[in-house]
């Protein structure tokens, strides 16, 4: 008994002192932290050295070396070559693909609609050769003294608007953007405004809204057909106007007074 007794005093006064051996170590640690700003426990030499042993003993497994890819873009040359042949004649190139000097040229010695040479030289990047096969960059053009708003309308292309009255009286017009065609040059701007007259079609056909109105006007299939539905009830159940507003219509599409509903023109 006194053996036993013995040894528990013992295992009880060991647990105490290493109670006390770890809060003194908890306070050693937050004084050396308030001190240096690091503690022994948040060292980053605690545990190194296990693992800088395991490491000796370990074997080493080494990647192979990937070069980085560069992020580099290629050169790309100024302005855009994707439309401009290349080994083709100087003088037909398109406008985008040659730069002319038309402001140095003197207006006194341009006459409207007279062709008149102008220096030019092609864009970087762009290669063309002269009559004899020659490349060259500089070259003259000859081109009609002329402004692009000037051109013929079949020169350029102009933004056509859907929400203008095309059948009124007086014609409406509405102001839109136009540009000119590539093989076309001019002088100024290649893109202007123009105020133009109200012309586009919504597909309706005009020998087939006057057959509607010869053969069954009467109920108001030619009005029905062109959009036009509150006069079509009308004629529906008036049958047609008891013939007298069919007539009429007849020769109101005949001469094409009316039209679509929604403004257009006949094909």
């Amino acid at each position: 008994m006194a053996a036993l007794r013995y040894l528990w005093c013992v295992w009880k006064g060991y647990s105490i002192m290493k109670a006390y051996g770890i809060v003194l170590l908890l306070i050693t640690d937050i004084c050396l932290k308030s001190v240096h700003g690091k503690g022994y426990l948040s060292s980053p030499h605690v545990g190194q050295e296990a693992f800088s042993r395991d490491a000796q003993y370990s074997p080493v497994i080494t990647s192979p070396v990937v070069p980085a890819v560069s992020s580099a873009s290629p050169v790309q040359p100024n302005g855009d070559t994707s439309k401009c042949p290349s080994g083709g004649l100087c003088s037909k190139l398109p406008a985008d693909c040659v730069t002319c000097s038309y402001q140095e040229y003197k207006l006194s010695n341009c006459s409207y609609g007279r062709p008149a040479s102008f220096s030019c030289k092609s864009n970087k990047g762009v290669h063309c050769t002269d009559e004899s096969g020659k490349q060259q960059t500089e070259f003259n053009q000859t081109i009609a003294c002329q402004f692009c708003w000037q051109l013929d309308p079949s020169q350029y292309r102009c933004k056509n608007e859907t929400n203008c009255m095309t059948v009124a009286c007086p014609r409406r017009r509405y102001n839109t953007t136009c540009k000119v065609l590539d093989h076309v040059h001019c002088l100024g701007k290649r893109e202007f405004k123009k105020r133009l007259f109200c012309n586009w079609t919504g597909g309706y056909k005009w020998s087939t809204a006057l057959a509607l109105s010869i053969t069954l006007g009467g109920f108001g299939a030619d009005r029905f057909y062109l959009g036009q539905w509150r006069e079509g009830l009308g004629k529906l159940f008036s049958f047609g106007g008891l013939g007298i507003w069919t007539l009429i219509d007849v020769l109101l599409i005949g001469v094409g007074y009316v039209g679509p509903a929604d403004g257009s023109l006949y094909i």
